[in-house]
């Protein structure tokens, strides 16, 4: 039903919600401005496994710290992480994590099913209380986080499509934040998806930057930051990262006539507007 829902009338339906006095737990109830799929056992099973084995860490973790970026609805990979003997600290730009404490009891059951050696939480009545079970950390000032934690003492850090989130002018200093407090040897990976979040497509290069970029449409539950593939990776070179591109998937055909696109956008080539997502290791030089 909401593939049916067009592009445009999506925004307008976001923005009047997000103008309503209503808290963000109950938009999260209702599926609606959701942050992400992490409240969901088996998703936060496979991004976490994913992330392990793509950064070569399986069997590894114990006494690992561990960083996600943008754990969004769930807190869930600090009981994944604790699971492996691994330390975690999730950072996110509010508080947006699920405090169904049974959600987070059903998932230590399944880790439990899977011969894994789960925090007990029997006792906990609030996700602080299992934040503090799991010895993780939850930082929810977004790139201000990142000042409460030591230089070089993260070994894995990960995001799920969280990059392309990021306000655009923090982009950058996000990056080298990253870059900091990853150890010598520790790996950075992520999954970036480039698609618009209005039905899958480009409709968001049709936008000026002046328009995007307003606090007003950053705050209507749609934004990406717009940063396409070419100049992320960019990015992650000004950053000093060594970047391995594991996996790019493309759309066949551009998702949008090119002269609907913002003039922000009319430059870029066809083979860079057709990626819509990728895989990628950062990691830090010698």
């Amino acid at each position: 039903m909401k593939k049916l829902i067009p592009w445009w009338i999506k925004i307008i339906i976001k923005i009047v919600l997000s103008r309503l006095p209503i808290g963000y737990e109950l938009w999260q109830r209702l599926g609606l401005f959701r942050h992400g799929y992490m409240d969901q056992a088996s998703y936060v099973l496979n991004v976490f496994n994913k992330h392990v084995a793509k950064a070569g860490l399986e069997g590894k973790l114990r006494g690992k710290t561990i960083l996600e970026l943008g754990p969004g609805d769930s807190i869930a990979t600090a009981l994944v992480a604790a699971s492996h003997g691994a330390n975690t600290i999730l950072i996110d730009a509010g508080s947006f994590a699920s405090s169904n404490v049974e959600g987070y009891r059903k998932l230590v059951e399944k880790l439990k099913e899977k011969g894994l050696n789960p925090p007990d939480i029997s006792a906990a009545e609030t996700i602080e209380e299992i934040v503090a079970v799991c010895g993780a950390r939850y930082l929810t000032q977004g790139l201000a986080s990142f000042e409460s934690i030591e230089t070089g003492t993260v070994d894995l850090l990960f995001s799920q499509a969280v990059l392309e989130h990021i306000r655009k002018h923090e982009f950058l200093k996000t990056m080298q934040e990253c870059l900091r407090v990853l150890c010598q040897e520790g790996i950075a990976s992520h999954r970036v998806d480039l698609k618009d979040h209005l039905g899958g497509a480009l409709n968001n290069l049709r936008f000026s930057e002046y328009i995007w970029e307003s606090e007003f449409f950053v705050r209507s539950g749609f934004y990406t930051n717009r940063i396409r593939f070419t100049e992320m990776i960019g990015l992650f070179e000004n950053t000093k990262f060594i970047v391995e591109v594991c996996d790019v998937t493309r759309w066949e055909n551009l998702p949008i006539k090119r002269q609907l696109l913002s003039d922000d956008f009319i430059y870029l080539s066809d083979d860079d507007l057709k990626v819509s997502g990728f895989d990628i290791l950062l990691h830090k030089h010698s």
